[in-house]
């Protein structure tokens, strides 16, 4: 039997614990001496990142013991922060950044130091052998103003002589060894450029110092993303690039040409906020086991680099990153709308993928969750725009006759980036209790072409809105919500799209702004190098069109807000300062608007620690419940923690 009660007010077993308790982030899987590496991110244990290892014997252990943590500031984003080598780790602590080495054979071994204690950061490491040394992106605060990123490399021996092999650009990413030790090919780009818009792919052959010569620019003359360098067992040098508008697969030939492997409208890349992202690898025979999008799913395949055959994987996953080969085998982080983030392992004698590691099990019925369904609709300009519908999704309940759900619409971080089909607790938290759910990927997006991802140029606080918007009144004229119960929520850049949307239109209802941007002038002054001129492409340069920056800045604006708004926000921030939230709950505050305002102790960009995410979830199901008035079933102790006057 089911109940019949309004939308909004169904109880789910998705409760915010199922989020945190069991389910771990998956990453950079590694292979060495019969063992296999990953790092693995836990909520429930304050976010921390531990290296686990699994036996050849198959049994599964971690790498050091807590409260080590493994993780990268280099971007602030970070990236891949270990490597394995003959039984030794090399990696990353968290907590002072320096680079430690640990003996995994000796159970009595400890982490010993090879960095210098100095304010650098680290990662994104290859080992070069012939000369006992790791090679790796390092980042250089110890001097006043913007730090220094350069390719450095470090000497297994521990006497701290850092070497610094590549200096003079802004950012450096992939530095990769060739399979004989003698060549060094690297990535880099400069201000106001980020890694998705122009990066170039250097060459140079290593002296008898281990010190590159004078580099051969092979690929990135400018509008053109070059990313993913590595060197084949033949030793050819293969990458990824977008200059046909989509990235794809291409190979250094011979006589030094540029091959294209297989011109395709999808992409074998996402963009580089971490560094060591790996969407290919070699297998042994030098055939590339890769992941591709297209239209907003994820596909495994193996391609032939001399045929230029490729062939599908048959699999589930409809999301696959994190790929990494060695011999026979290959490893990737998979997940699908009714699956979360596993670790699978690929061979090629059956071509099938099994399980290494994945979360504990849900414990809830499918009908709990609902189905992505991708939608496309017209917008501004006579652009098409993309995104998931979510119905509600909620076998022991029924929503009385005739009544239509509320909507939620999310904006996904970056902007560059891309929401997926994984299967995501977060938006499934709200379709099982009777929320529906449009998850965009407004232009500016990832994996649809250069083209579609550049249409944000000059653009951003416009055409994102516009195509949020769009989705929302085509949902509305399909009949499928209710137009009088409309939300919208996003993280980070998500949250400027909010609250420029709260801004400039009056479709929503409600707000909710997860970290997000208020001020463009304020970020464009005040943020970390990474991103520092990123407003240059998707505003303008700055001061020069400050009327500009003004005029899109929802903070100048607060007149125009005339719904609710809920902030939340990490104190340790400096992607987006919190004083950024502050100063909107401040104004809208003085408006006498009815605002509410959750900081976060010891969290920065992006909600790591369980206690913060439950306390996050449940308080904007309560900020929802009094915008929309409906009482949710959860018993939820959150009304004493703030007052959104309503």
């Amino acid at each position: 039997m089911t109940t019949t009660a309004p939308f909004g007010c169904w109880a789910s077993p998705i409760v915010p614990e199922l989020l945190t308790n069991g389910l771990p982030g998956y990453a950079f899987p590694q292979f060495d001496n019969g063992n296999l590496y990953w790092l693995e991110t836990r909520p429930w244990e304050n976010g921390r990142s531990v290296v686990v290892r699994r036996r050849a014997d198959g049994a599964i252990e971690d790498a050091f013991p807590a409260p080590l943590s493994c993780r990268s500031k280099v971007h602030e984003y970070g990236g891949s922060p270990y490597i394995v080598s003959g039984n030794v780790m090399y990696f990353c602590l968290y907590d002072d950044q320096r680079v430690y080495a640990l003996t995994l054979d000796d159970p009595e071994a400890l982490p010993q130091p090879i960095t210098p204690d100095a304010k650098y950061c680290f990662a994104d490491f290859c080992v070069d052998q012939t000369r006992q040394r790791l090679i790796c992106v390092m980042e250089d605060h110890s001097q006043s103003g913007e730090p220094q990123n350069l390719v450095a490399a470090i000497p297994l021996s521990g006497d701290m002589a850092l070497q610094r092999l590549c200096e003079g650009e802004d950012f450096y990413a992939y530095p990769k060894l060739d399979n004989n030790g003698q060549q060094l090919c690297w990535i880099s780009w400069n201000h106001p450029d980020m890694p998705w818009d122009n990066t170039r792919l250097w060459l140079s052959t290593l002296d008898n110092d281990g010190l590159p010569g004078t580099p051969e620019l092979i690929a990135g003359q400018g509008d053109e993303s070059v990313t993913q360098p590595r060197w084949s067992p033949d030793n050819h040098l293969h990458f990824v690039s977008d200059r046909n508008n989509w990235w794809n697969l291409y190979r250094l030939g011979d006589t030094h040409q540029i091959e294209a492997l297989l011109p395709m409208s999808a992409e074998f890349a996402t963009p580089l906020w971490t560094l060591g992202m790996s969407n290919y690898d070699f297998l042994g025979d030098g055939a590339i086991l890769c992941s591709y999008t297209a239209d907003g799913s994820w596909f495994l395949a193996t391609l032939s680099p001399d045929s230029q055959t490729l062939k599908p994987v048959e699999t589930l996953y409809t999301q696959i990153s994190d790929i990494y080969c060695q011999g026979e085998c290959g490893w990737l982080v998979g997940a699908a709308p009714q699956l979360s983030a596993e670790l699978a392992q690929w061979t090629t004698d059956d071509r099938n993928l099994t399980t290494v590691a994945r979360g504990e099990p849900l414990g809830i019925d499918d009908g709990f969750l609902s189905r992505p369904q991708p939608i496309s609709f017209p917008s501004g300009d006579n652009a098409v725009a993309h995104g998931f519908y979510y119905p509600p999704s909620n076998p022991d309940y029924t929503a009385p006759e005739n009544s239509k759900p509320p909507l939620i619409v999310v904006c996904h971080g970056g902007p560059t980036g891309a929401t997926g089909t994984s299967l995501n607790l977060k938006l499934q938290y709200w379709t099982s209790r009777g929320f529906a759910v449009l998850d965009v990927n407004y232009r500016g997006s990832t994996g649809y072409g250069r083209d579609y991802r550049h249409a944000l140029d000059g653009q951003w606080g416009i055409v994102d809105v516009e195509d949020v918007v769009a989705g929302t009144r085509y949902l509305i004229d399909q009949q499928l919500v209710d137009r009088k119960k409309v939300a919208i929520r996003g993280s980070s850049a998500g949250g400027y799209t909010v609250l420029a949307a709260l801004c400039f239109e009056d479709i929503f209802r409600a707000g909710a702004c997860l970290y997000g941007i208020g001020d463009l002038e304020t970020l464009a002054r005040d943020t970390h190098k990474f991103e520092s001129h990123y407003l240059e492409r998707l505003v303008g340069p700055y001061p020069e069109q400050q009327e500009t920056y003004r005029a899109r800045s929802p903070i100048h604006h607060v007149d125009r807000f005339d719904c609710p708004v809920i902030f939340f926000q990490g104190l340790d921030d400096r992607v987006v300062p919190p004083e950024q939230a502050l100063t909107m709950v401040k104004a809208l505050r003085q408006k006498q608007m009815a605002v509410a305002y959750l900081p976060f102790e010891g969290e920065s960009h992006g909600f790591r620690k369980a206690e913060t995410i439950k306390t996050a979830l449940e308080a904007e199901l309560y900020f929802y419940g009094r915008v929309f008035r409906f009482k949710p079933a959860d018993q939820l102790p959150i009304t004493p923690i703030f007052n959104i006057g309503l």
